[in-house]
């Protein structure tokens, strides 16, 4: 056994980027850039916002005195107004029935799409996973005619088909599950192989429960695109039944051109639900994004 020379007891080695810490003068210069920085970020971010419930609650009329950012009157009335020019809760519930439609097929078709590239070995899977990737690069006004006159040769205007089917498989959805389908630990689904478990058996038992995060974040971001959408909507259905919220906000906003308080008013209706939904899951949400980076 090798003895250790006297001298070299008496020095302790550590590694030299461990227990590396700034100065207290440096970390408080540092923080106080940040906070400099992040200050005005927020309020360019969140003024709109602030303006927008201001002026939601503003007397008719009124709409033109000097702005101000909180509300000095409580006109709730404006929101009765809203409702009564156009079929807001319709909108909600067409928008309601999209969403949550193409968050359920994104998430299926997805997670089964994502088992495929990442669990399954055949020839040309990588080259096919890149080729399919490759069409998140292609925007959809460039496929929007080929799209609208397939609609147009089913008769599916002013249908939920029209506003649901070409929402349904997304690239970006099978992107963020694969990356997360690559954490899982290889020895859970040998396992489960060898206990005769079959792929569907795998996928919905054990690894859609491994990757809940990333299953939730793909859920946020399709919800909320699907609520925010406008320009397919406004193709594929212009009914007033069967309007989405924001393309309903723009039908309202043709009823009331001038009135902005009964615009705004809208405008705070179709904005609460997204608001609301990211509240609740944003820990999932970024746990999902930070998750799905792990690998490549």
């Amino acid at each position: 056994m090798m003895n250790t020379h006297p001298i070299l007891k008496k020095v302790k080695i550590t590694h030299p980027h461990r227990h590396f810490s700034l100065p207290g003068t440096q970390k408080i210069s540092l923080n106080l850039a940040l906070l400099l920085f992040l200050i005005p970020t927020i309020m360019v971010i969140i003024v709109p916002y602030m303006w927008m419930i201001t002026a939601s609650l503003k007397e008719r009329g009124r709409i033109g005195e000097p702005p101000y950012l909180y509300p000095t009157t409580f006109d709730f009335s404006n929101y009765q107004k809203a409702f009564e020019g156009a079929p807001f809760a319709r909108y909600y519930l067409n928008t309601t029935i999209v969403a949550v439609s193409v968050v359920i097929s994104r998430i299926v078709i997805g997670a089964m799409a994502a088992y495929v590239f990442t669990f399954l070995k055949f020839k040309g899977r990588d080259v096919l996973f890149l080729l399919y990737l490759s069409t998140m690069m292609v925007p959809f006004y460039a496929i929007v005619i080929p799209i609208y006159l397939i609609i147009r040769d089913l008769q599916w205007f002013n249908t939920f088909q029209a506003l649901i089917v070409p929402r349904m498989v997304d690239a970006f959805s099978i992107l963020l599950l694969r990356q997360a389908f690559i954490t899982v630990p290889r020895d859970y689904i040998d396992a489960a192989r060898v206990d005769g478990a079959s792929h569907w058996k795998v996928l919905w038992s054990i690894i859609m429960p491994q990757s809940l995060s990333s299953v939730l974040t793909v859920a946020i971001f399709s919800f909320l695109f699907i609520w925010n959408d406008f320009f397919w909507p406004l193709l594929a259905a212009n009914e007033d039944k069967m309007r989405l919220i924001q393309t309903g906000l723009q039908a309202f906003n043709g009823r009331y051109n001038t009135e902005w308080t009964y615009l705004m008013a809208g405008t705070v209706i179709a904005t609460i639900p997204p608001i609301l939904i990211f509240l609740v899951a944003q820990k999932q949400f970024v746990s999902g994004l930070a998750r799905s980076g792990l690998k490549g």
